[in-house]
């Protein structure tokens, strides 16, 4: 089973990009993040078209997130508990079918935190401990899962071009890595880097400041698996040139690969 996460950045602004990837590269699961669509605007009819179900939880302008499948999605949940007066569009859980096993997927767009400190980053913080308890509640079940997404965290100095650059940033500050680490901690896998842990690879890249061309990114798209996904573990890898395109997202395709 073949697992994607891509922030899109908008599905209206790059579904042709999108749809051209995944007519070439067929990945059996995707997970998008930052559709900026309410659900009933969602392209659900075209990407059904290709082979795909799908899954929404789309709000107006910001965030969406959304999973499509090549098999059956069960289960579908939308949200993280905790706080109910939350109704941002960030978090999207279902189980997926593949020719073996099943597998619970989540597509998450955790909060960007700026500026920092402040409300903005109060509330990205808030929403990692949501996020961990809903970790913990998955591990009880002790079946496979898999937390991907952009995380909008920088793990390690490793995972940037110009740490000087992200200093003061809320991607980067000590708090925001402790948390991604307490998830970490709890059991989980962080897939490339248990597969690459020396390599240099990023899967963000800023529209500003030439970022792309002098390769100025940042890893911040990652999958966290259970132990029972972990162990089908085979294949993880970052669609770099997908940034290349005439008209791209800021980040690009993060792949996992679990044998059945």
């Amino acid at each position: 089973m073949r697992i994607w996460t891509w922030n899109v950045n908008s599905i209206k602004a790059h579904f042709e990009q999108v749809s051209e990837w995944l007519k070439v590269e067929k990945p059996d699961v995707v997970c998008l993040q930052e559709i900026k669509c309410e659900t009933p605007n969602f392209p659900a009819a075209a990407f059904e078209e290709m082979g795909y179900s799908c899954a929404v939880h789309g709000q107006k302008t910001y965030n969406g997130v959304a999973l499509l499948a090549r098999g059956k999605i069960e289960n579908v949940a939308t949200g993280l508990a905790g706080d109910e007066a939350d109704e941002q569009a960030r978090f999207i859980s279902a189980t997926v079918f593949g020719n073996g096993r099943p597998v619970t997927v989540a597509s998450l767009y955790l909060p960007n935190g700026n500026p920092a400190p402040g409300p903005k980053y109060d509330y990205k913080l808030a929403w990692m401990k949501r996020l961990k308890a809903k970790a913990q509640e998955l591990l009880a079940t002790e079946e496979a899962f898999v937390l991907t997404g952009d995380y909008n965290v920088i793990p390690a100095l490793a995972d940037m071009k110009r740490p000087e650059a992200w200093v003061n940033d809320a991607l980067w500050l000590a708090q925001s890595r402790a948390a991604f680490q307490e998830i970490e901690n709890l059991g989980l896998t962080e897939a490339f880097r248990a597969l690459h842990p020396n390599e240099v690879a990023y899967s963000f890249w800023d529209y500003q400041a030439g970022a792309w061309p002098k390769n100025n990114g940042i890893r911040i798209d990652h999958a966290l698996l259970s132990p029972q996904a972990a162990d089908r573990l085979i294949a993880a890898r970052i669609h770099r040139d997908a940034r290349g395109h005439e008209k791209p997202s800021d980040h690009v395709p993060v792949e996992i690969e679990l044998v059945d």
